[in-house]
């Protein structure tokens, strides 16, 4: 039997009462309803709304999800929903001023690259679930390497205790696990770059060569 993905184990554990699952999910896709909502340019007091009507539908519909892996589909599609709802409110209520710079927004011109940014939370989870299952050694030296601004590689190697020519071939053997986890294999295809193999993971995680 195949086990269940991390994903359909929140969701399972919050559908039964499980708190901390569901402060997890939250936690995990509030930066896709941010990024939905702001697309659609809603004022600030409306998009607080949008965001707090698609949790409180989420509780609703919990039980009901008949895939618990198109969690993110499910709420991408529902913030893109309650961000056109709120538009065509607008425009029934709030005539245009012809002397503001700011254009005015409409479901048409709002509607939101959806695929995108589905597509980004997916990468983003996928990560995420990856990185947790790396060693700790790996966990440790990739968040220090992805601070921001960046640590000298001396810098590294003295917190770890590592030797400095030691880091960058670490950090490579890091990356290839991190590509190899089956989170980050459903959903990044390994292209070779300039012979790396690591590339499409390593640009995304945030972990520049130095």
């Amino acid at each position: 039997m195949t086990p269940a993905s991390p994903i359909a184990e929140l969701v399972s554990a919050a559908a039964e009462g499980d708190q901390r699952a569901w402060n997890e999910i939250v936690a995990r896709f509030t930066p896709l309803v941010l990024a939905v909502v702001h697309r659609h340019r809603l004022r600030h007091a409306d998009a607080a709304d949008v965001h707090q009507t698609v949790w409180l539908r989420l509780v609703e519909q919990l039980g009901r999800l008949r895939e618990a892996d198109a969690l993110p589909g499910w709420i991408a599609t529902t913030t893109r929903n309650e961000c056109l709802r709120m538009l065509r409110m607008q425009q029934r209520t709030l005539p245009f001023d012809p002397r503001s710079e700011d254009e005015p927004a409409s479901p048409d011109d709002a509607v939101a690259d959806l695929d995108e940014e589905l597509e980004a939370a997916q990468r983003r989870q996928a990560l995420r679930e990856g990185f947790r299952s790396l060693s700790e050694q790996c966990r440790v030296l990739l968040a220090k390497l992805m601070a921001d601004p960046p640590p000298s590689y001396a810098a590294v190697g003295e917190e770890l205790a590592m030797p400095v020519g030691s880091i960058g071939p670490t950090r490579i053997r890091c990356l290839e696990k991190l590509r190899k986890t089956p989170a980050v294999l459903k959903l990044v295809e390994p292209r070779p770059v300039g012979g790396g193999g690591v590339v499409g993971v390593e640009g995304r995680s945030g972990v520049g060569k130095r």
